[in-house]
């Protein structure tokens, strides 16, 4: 039987607490939150009060660095539950929704059980193969550049290839020689097929309604919810090697639509948050992301990138209930970065 989530009062004590603005019922499902978009949301809404709940995956060794960020959430005096599982098969899905199922049990019969405000799909699993060869003059332009920098220097131009090397990405401002920098490596052995598409567009892009159906079939949502997906430039434009992932991106954001359409007589929004370029781990992933920084921050209009927290006090406020009117939009958190010349 499919229950949309009981009708639900916030808690007036809980309300009451300075830096509070969730009930004690209130729980946020976050996949992809030990780093990133994901971890910096998980804080800032445990400094608000909501309950937390993080999907994520990563190896035993990484867990040294992850523990701490989620004591910080312990602190805030929160409930906080984590599974180490893969949230794309459908096993460690239902290791999810069971394990949170309990936790959310009322603790008595006067307590009101837990609800979930709150799903944010930040999972950044993608392939970044090329989808042609690279053409035999990639990087030709720079390197005519710094040949007649050379010339008009009296230098080498191996001297000047090694001075912009040595400055570039590393040198504080050094962004502006960016375009006298060689290209970055890609393998052009290794292209995209039709596989690799496939399971990067479920795994960042239609991923999301699996969540959100299963979570509503178990009648876990909250009468008042939110679903945020998280999409970048690249949905729009090409970058190399980002094939798959703008493919997985314009997919998200069309599930995104439906879910805003057809679970909206449920209490459920959907929105997607394109953040400006962001120092994140997935990003360091992609080749050429010193490339795509520096253009960031010599377009953005305060002249740096986007960061997590950024991004993470933004989908606060859009979980509050005075956002409640924003349904199934994509809305750009990157500090003017997109339209600037």
């Amino acid at each position: 039987m499919i229950n949309a989530g009981c009708m639900e009062q916030r808690s007036i004590d809980s309300m009451s607490k300075p830096g509070v603005s969730f009930s004690d019922s209130h729980w946020a499902l976050i996949l992809g939150g030990s780093s990133g978009f994901g971890l910096a949301t998980a804080i800032k809404l445990a400094r608000h009060g909501m309950n937390i709940a993080i999907v994520h995956r990563d190896r035993r060794g990484s867990m040294k660095t992850i523990e701490p960020e989620f004591q910080r959430i312990r602190d805030t005096g929160v409930k906080l539950v984590t599974f180490n599982v893969d949230a794309l098969s459908d096993k460690g899905r239902t290791t999810v929704l069971d394990g949170l199922a309990e936790v959310m049990k009322a603790d008595n019969d006067e307590a009101e059980p837990g609800r979930v405000r709150m799903v944010m799909h930040s999972i950044a699993f993608g392939n970044l193969k090329l989808v042609a060869p690279l053409g035999e003059d990639a990087g030709q332009a720079a390197a005519d550049a710094r040949a007649q920098l050379a010339k008009a220097l009296g230098v080498s131009t191996e001297a000047v290839t090694e001075a912009v090397a040595s400055l570039f990405p590393e040198a504080d401002g050094s962004d502006a020689l960016a375009a006298l920098a060689p290209p970055p490596p890609y393998d052009s052995e290794m292209l995209l097929e039709d596989e690799d598409f496939a399971r990067t567009i479920y795994s960042m892009g239609t991923s999301l309604i699996t969540w959100v159906h299963d979570v509503f079939a178990r009648g876990m949502f909250a009468s008042d919810a939110r679903v945020f997906g998280m999409t970048s430039e690249g949905n729009a434009t090409a970058w190399r090697g980002y094939a798959a992932v703008s493919a997985a991106k314009v997919a998200l954001e069309a599930v995104s639509r439906t879910i805003a359409v057809e679970y909206a007589p449920y209490g459920i929004r959907s929105n997607v948050i394109q953040a400006g370029v962001t120092d994140t781990r997935a990003l360091q992933l992609i080749p050429g992301s010193a490339l795509m920084k520096a253009s960031a921050r010599l377009r953005n209009p305060y002249g740096r990138l986007t960061t997590p927290q950024d991004v993470a006090d933004f989908i606060y406020l859009l979980c509050t209930d005075e956002a409640g009117w924003l349904n199934g939009t994509v809305i750009r958190v990157d500090g003017g970065e997109h339209i600037a010349g």
